[in-house]
């Protein structure tokens, strides 16, 4: 069995604040986040987010947390925000044990889903940093489309990380919701 199988679907609660934190670290940050391949760690040091920052994403108007669980234990999430005609998709973090082996395209379409059934959202919206060609590829590979529109890194922002290099910018890329 896949490990995409058996997976659950929740909106967050308060009491998830930790378990979300301890897996959004996991899956970007420092020698842990190494056995899966979205790491950030070599072009980011510092953290990914923190309890306070979970806490706003739970309490955002026109959003969901989605946890994604599997025999109990909290494997992945995402924020998908409603905006207007469009649905922002965020947060989303992979389990680095399970990296590799479906369940992001999984939560990927449950997000969409979310988006284009309950808010009749048509296009979906994110920003990756621009040097992370690998993750950028994973999703042109699942419709998104590169636009070139760039946004600033917040450089001096520690809650965002302590960048490693000086070139950090996101890259907004869309997707037609069918």
């Amino acid at each position: 069995m896949g490990t995409a199988a058996a997976v659950t679907f929740r909106d967050a609660t308060d009491a998830d604040v930790d378990a979300l934190v301890d897996l959004v670290e996991s899956a970007y940050r420092g020698d842990s986040s190494r056995t899966g391949w979205t790491t950030e760690a070599d072009i980011l040091e510092g953290q990914r987010t923190d309890r306070q920052g979970v806490l706003e994403v739970i309490a955002t108007p026109d959003s969901r947390l989605l946890v994604v669980e599997r025999d109990g234990r909290v494997v992945a999430c995402c924020h998908v925000e409603h905006r207007g005609s469009h649905a922002y998709f965020g947060m989303f973090a992979v389990s680095p044990d399970l990296q590799g082996a479906g369940l992001g395209k999984v939560v990927l379409a449950e997000a969409e889903r979310v988006a284009r059934e309950g808010w009749g959202a048509t296009e979906m919206h994110m920003t990756v940093i621009s040097v992370r060609e690998d993750l950028i590829d994973f999703y042109v590979r699942r419709g998104y489309r590169r636009t070139g529109r760039m946004t600033p890194f917040p450089y001096g922002d520690e809650r965002f990380g302590v960048p490693q290099r000086d070139d950090l910018r996101f890259e907004l890329l869309t997707k037609e919701l069918g």
